[in-house]
């Protein structure tokens, strides 16, 4: 399996960045978009990676409906786009109430792709999973929320979903942004694949700083004996930095290709 990053906060080499993640998982001989970043950065990646998306990708998953993971979809059209029902609700900021939701309605996805929605584990190939609504489980993560919806209600962000990767019977989990908690995401992969232990977690982690959330998701990574950490996107420095002082974890950066 490889992992491209095609869209990430930092810029590697001649590769362009942006506030955002997209990923491609090149896995049983399919390569699968994960999220689209909010512009035409992972398109303009890829092509330096030697990619063509329009050509070689057919199955896209969206982990959670946010500007900076959906807005790109509207540089593509006519494939199969797997993602939770919740996406496509109108989403906002409470400090301001500036919208944080995706630019397009779900009836106008469905005019351009084949739309997958499912809150329910979802198997895409072999060896990779969609990893559905995640179980909000521990009493330290997603506990509280920035966000609301269209009706000024507290917005969780049920959508927020992930994928599992079985690689060499190792778990690969693969996260866009973890709203429902990285540690939340790592039991649910468990659950849905069967290997009971993660050897590597990669993606947004949504941590802010070194508190204790962040030392707890320290600790439930050590504990469960996760090897490879690569914390990425909305990870900000301080939690970037009690991370790298526990797993010496390589930034990420576009450009890069994981593999496994």
């Amino acid at each position: 399996m490889k992992i491209y990053i095609l869209t990430e906060n930092t810029a590697g080499g001649h590769f362009q960045a942006e506030h955002g993640l997209s990923y491609i998982i090149e896995i049983d001989d399919q390569k699968i978009l994960f999220d689209t970043g909010h512009s035409d950065v992972f398109l303009k990646n890829a092509l330096r990676m030697g990619i063509d998306i329009e050509q070689e990708i057919d199955t896209i998953v969206l982990s959670h409906g946010h500007w900076d993971h959906g807005n790109g979809l509207k540089y593509l059209e006519n494939k199969r786009l797997i993602t939770h029902p919740a996406a496509f609700i109108r989403r906002f900021r409470k400090k301001d109430l500036s919208t944080i939701g995706l630019a397009f309605t779900k009836e106008e996805v469905k005019n351009k792709f084949d739309l997958v929605e499912s809150r329910e584990p979802f198997q895409i190939t072999d060896h990779l999973f969609f990893l559905g609504e995640i179980p909000r489980m521990n009493n330290f993560e997603a506990q509280t929320t920035s966000f609301s919806d269209d009706f000024q209600n507290d917005d969780f962000v049920p959508d927020d979903s992930a994928l599992a990767a079985i690689v060499k019977d190792e778990l690969i989990v693969i996260t866009g942004c973890s709203h429902s908690g990285i540690c939340n995401i790592v039991e649910q992969a468990k659950n849905v694949t069967g290997i009971l232990k993660a050897d590597t977690v990669i993606g947004g982690f949504h941590l802010k700083e070194q508190d204790e959330q962040t030392n707890k998701t320290i600790e439930y990574f050590k504990e469960e004996g996760i090897r490879k950490v690569y914390p990425s996107h909305c990870t900000e420095l301080p939690a970037l930095a009690a991370f790298y002082n526990e797993f010496k974890n390589r930034q990420v950066k576009t450009g890069m290709i994981i593999n496994f």
